[in-house]
């Protein structure tokens, strides 16, 4: 009887620790910024493209992406063409 009372309780321990553990770890990942070089971030759990897009009632879209000193623009049009130009400029 002793015994069962031991492995009980020691169980019932584990159980909270690892629920405990599990709880700190899902806290953590929330607070965690995404690398630098991925060109999207995590807002809300969701992948989120960096940059400022815009988009237009046709459909048309234009995003500024800022890298350090160069600047790089896409583009897409209504018509599905895309375009991209980057310009950098020394400081």
């Amino acid at each position: 009887m002793r015994v069962g009372r031991k492995i009980l309780v020691l169980g019932g321990i584990a159980l909270i620790a690892a629920g405990l553990g599990a709880s700190m770890a899902s806290a953590q990942a929330q607070t965690q910024q995404t690398p630098k070089g991925w060109s999207y971030e995590i807002k809300d759990g969701k992948r989120v493209p960096k940059g400022n897009r815009v988009t237009n009632p046709d459909g048309s879209w234009r995003e500024t992406i800022k890298q350090g000193n160069c600047v790089t623009i896409k583009e897409m049009s209504a018509q599905g063409e895309y375009k991209e130009t980057r310009q950098c400029n020394p400081s």
